[in-house]
């Protein structure tokens, strides 16, 4: 299926029958990406008895249970009611899932012993564009990152000033091929996390961050189409798809 959509007064073609995923499975044999100190994604049959739910045991169906954490196993789509005391759904708060999304990829830069996304990095990369959404690849760009566990790894984040510049050009979706936009242990500072949903003036409800998103080096930086797909569970959390389709 071929669309058009109109974006800053031009007329784009869209070829829906070629996506772009970019999301990491949960629990595929290949993909196991973990932060947090979580326990990996379990996928098991549910027992009752002597009953066991998987055809290879006897039923006539698959039944299984899946535990994870939407935070730590995997690609997932939260809200600002993931620093918030207030419950927010991220199922609530995402209503529209269509977006102009822009692809870049940022070299992180070393700042002591961390390493960062600058504001600086950002705007040079976005080239003065405000797309809805921005979906950042930071390099190198191995395909370890499918199978990495973060947790304790003191991974890349965002800046404080990168983070509100994103806000500022009015940008609701970040996407990010990272555990956190922030510190691994900042002491509960948060200070990404507050900057992009403007938590201590008017908090924007409507803005996402998605993170551990795995962007191929076969996608080319440029503008797309991004489709925004999460799960309905009711948390400020939850496992996501985010596709994207070229625009031409």
């Amino acid at each position: 299926m071929i669309a058009e959509i109109k974006h800053n007064g031009q007329t784009f073609r869209v070829d829906f029958s070629k996506p772009l995923d970019i999301s990491i499975p949960l629990n595929s044999p290949k993909n196991k990406v973990t932060a947090w100190h979580v326990a990996p994604t379990r996928v098991e049959p549910v027992t009752m008895g002597d009953w066991t739910g998987s055809v290879k045991a006897g039923a006539s169906v698959n039944f299984n249970n899946i535990f994870f954490n939407p935070h730590g196993n995997g690609t997932h789509t939260e809200c600002l009611g993931h620093i918030t005391p207030e419950a927010q759904s991220v199922n609530r708060q995402l209503t529209h899932f269509l977006f102009i999304a822009e692809v870049i990829s940022i070299q992180p830069e070393m700042k002591g012993e961390d390493s960062i996304i600058s504001a600086d990095q950002v705007e040079a990369a976005l080239q003065g564009k405000h797309p809805e959404a921005v979906v950042i690849r930071t390099l190198p760009n191995g395909l370890d990152k499918l199978n990495r566990n973060y947790s304790g790894t003191n991974p890349t984040y965002l800046s404080e000033a990168a983070a509100h510049l994103f806000r500022k050009k009015g940008i609701d979706h970040l996407l990010i091929d990272l555990p956190s936009v922030d510190r691994e242990d900042d002491g509960g500072k948060l200070l990404a996390h507050k900057a992009f949903w403007d938590l201590s003036n008017t908090p924007r409800l409507q803005a996402t961050i998605t993170e551990l998103v795995y962007v191929r080096d076969n996608i080319a930086d440029g503008t797309y189409l991004l489709d925004l797909q999460t799960a309905p569970f009711e948390n400020d959390a939850t496992p996501s798809r985010p596709v994207l389709y070229s625009m031409t």
